[in-house]
């Protein structure tokens, strides 16, 4: 008798992204009542698509973080609470789609620990690095510019890393 693959999202990178997620919608509370009806929404949707095995659920949730982390930077003027929250958002989305592609791919049962953990540390490494980078090169440019402007550069690298993925 053959036993069925259970083909749900691996526990480990959905735990990781609905962690990603909270941190995220954390981060838009600090900001507006407008950026924590995002964020709380956002983690909603992200966690139940997660644990659905829905990208559209995610990316959608996902989107809503963003959202509510631009708005709440934008309206608080404050780069240390906004790129938090913009990245913990990039990171909930690729957990959550790493997530679905290693249940799909290999199964829940299978031991992907290794691989979860390598793929979650160089997606952080790379996300710290790049909001990093991205304040660093605000600081050095801003010369008095709004908070706008570094908004305007975080969409746009998460535009630029959404093209290069697919």
């Amino acid at each position: 008798m053959t036993r069925e693959i259970d083909r749900s999202p691996a526990r480990l990178s959905s735990a990781l992204a609905v962690s990603a997620a909270a941190l995220a919608a954390g981060t838009s509370a600090l900001t507006t009542s407008a950026g924590l009806a995002l964020g709380v929404a956002g983690f909603v949707v992200v966690a139940v698509g997660v644990v659905r095995g829905s990208r559209r659920g995610v990316t959608l949730g996902a989107s809503a973080l963003l959202v509510g982390a631009l708005v709440g930077g934008l309206l608080v003027g404050a780069p240390y609470v906004l790129l938090p929250g913009v990245i913990a958002t990039v990171l909930a989305w690729d957990f959550a789609e790493q997530a679905i592609n290693v249940g799909e791919q290999l199964g829940r049962e299978t031991d992907t620990t290794q691989l979860e953990v390598t793929h979650a540390a160089g997606s952080t490494v790379v996300g710290v690095g790049a909001g990093a980078l991205g304040y660093g090169i605000y600081l050095a440019a801003s010369g008095g510019q709004p908070v706008s402007a570094l908004v305007f550069l975080l969409l746009a690298a998460v535009v630029l890393t959404s093209a290069l993925r697919n």
